[in-house]
């Protein structure tokens, strides 16, 4: 069975580019996005709410991408 594993949780915006990147070197993701789901349930939360999962068999190929992404965006704070 091929299992998910989180690879980035932040902003809307993030997600979004990070989304982008996977999709250019195509490799799958899901997106979960926890301060949407508290909302809906009636309850917040707090701090980065939105997760990027990929398969654990793609982490690999997607490595490279992930790590200049959340290197760019380090860089850019």
């Amino acid at each position: 069975m091929n299992k998910h594993i989180k690879v980035f949780s932040g902003s809307q915006i993030f997600v979004n580019r990070l989304s982008q990147l996977l999709n250019e070197i195509e490799v799958p993701y899901l997106v979960k996005d926890n301060k949407e789901a508290g909302r809906v349930a009636g309850f917040g939360t707090l701090g980065n709410s939105i997760d990027v999962f990929i398969y654990e068999s793609d982490l690999e190929k997607a490595q490279r991408t992930i790590d200049d992404f959340k290197h760019q965006i380090e860089a850019d704070k």
